[in-house]
């Protein structure tokens, strides 16, 4: 498939990019390069290749959700700079 300026002229409108005239040939070239090499990728065997989402054979890596006891709150607040009525007490970010 012969790409033509009209064809990249078209895909810069809906991408919304602007080429300069001085890179205009180099473009049309790019883009009928990649169009053939997608092509050659289309002629490959894929018969027996499973279809994958990922390259890796990924797992679920989540672990069960089992509930245990929280972290006691004194022993949170323990390495606290300041706390007060048993919270972590910040400073104020906000401005009135």
């Amino acid at each position: 498939m012969k790409v033509t300026r009209k064809d990249v002229e078209n895909v810069a409108l809906l991408s919304r990019l602007s080429i300069d005239e001085k890179d205009m040939d180099k473009n049309i070239q790019e883009l009928s390069d990649f169009l053939e090499y997608v092509d050659r990728l289309q002629q490959v065997d894929t018969e027996n290749v499973m279809p994958t989402a990922h390259v890796l054979p990924i797992q679920n890596v989540f672990r069960e959700d089992v509930v245990k006891p929280s972290l006691d709150r004194d022993l949170a607040l323990s390495n606290a700079p300041e706390s007060e009525d048993g919270y972590f007490r910040v400073p104020k970010i906000i401005e009135e």
